[in-house]
C-alpha cells in the first residue's frame, strides 16, 4: 500500500512505487514539461525504470520518509506528476527542497500552487522545518510564479553548471527562492 504524505483539496500526494514508472516515463517524456530540466531530452523507459526510479524511491529511506510524491487527482484517480520535499543532504534536516513538475494537462490550474502551499505548511507545522525553497532557471517564468504564489521570496540569482549540457535559457542563470517559519507564520 502506498503512503499517503497529504491531501489537498484536489489532490492526493503519496508514496512512489515502481509501478509508477510508466507515469513517470510519460512526464519525463514530454519535450515542454522536461524543457527547465533536461532541456526537453528524450529518456528511455529502461533510464527511468533502472535509474531514475530507484533513485526516487530510495529517498524515503535516506531522507527519513521524505522524498518524491506522486500527485494523484481526487476525483480522477489521475497521476498529474510529482513534487519532491526533502532535504538536499541527510544532515540538513530543517531545510527542505521543493520541487514540482506536472502533466501540460494540469499546468494553468494552481495545482502546482496548492501543492506547494501545502508541503511547505506540513513543513512547517509537522516537520519542524526553519526554512523550504526551490530553484529553477530564471527564464522559467511559470515555476518562478508558483513559487511566489507558494509564499517563497527571491533569494538569489546565481550561474549554474548544468550536468545535461546547455539548455536554452541556461546563459541567463537560476534563481533561488525560499520562504522561513518565521516569514510563513507572518504570511499566514
Amino acid at each position: 500500500m502506498n503512503r499517503i504524505f497529504l491531501e489537498t483539496e484536489r489532490m492526493v500526494l503519496r508514496e512512489l512505487t515502481e509501478a509508477d514508472a510508466g507515469e513517470v516515463f510519460r512526464l519525463n517524456n514530454d519535450p515542454e514539461v522536461m524543457r527547465y530540466i533536461n532541456g526537453g531530452r528524450p529518456m528511455s523507459i529502461e533510464e527511468v525504470r533502472d535509474g531514475i526510479m530507484p533513485k526516487y524511491l530510495q529517498t524515503y529511506e535516506r531522507f527519513g520518509g521524505q522524498g518524491n510524491w506522486a500527485a494523484i487527482g481526487r476525483e480522477t484517480g489521475c497521476f498529474l506528476g510529482l513534487f519532491n520535499f526533502r532535504p538536499e543532504a541527510v544532515d540538513a534536516v530543517d531545510d527542505f527542497e521543493l520541487g514540482y513538475r506536472l502533466h501540460r494537462s494540469a499546468w494553468g490550474r494552481g495545482l502546482a500552487t496548492e501543492g506547494a502551499v501545502a508541503l511547505i505548511r506540513a513543513g512547517f507545522t509537522e516537520l519542524g522545518l526553519s526554512r523550504a525553497w526551490a530553484q529553477t532557471m530564471t527564464v522559467n517564468t511559470g515555476s518562478r510564479r508558483v513559487m511566489e504564489r507558494a509564499g517563497l521570496h527571491h533569494v538569489r540569482t546565481f550561474l549554474a553548471e548544468w550536468p545535461e549540457g546547455e539548455i536554452e535559457g541556461s546563459e541567463h542563470g537560476d534563481v533561488e527562492y525560499a520562504i522561513t517559519k518565521s516569514q510563513w507564520r507572518a504570511q499566514s
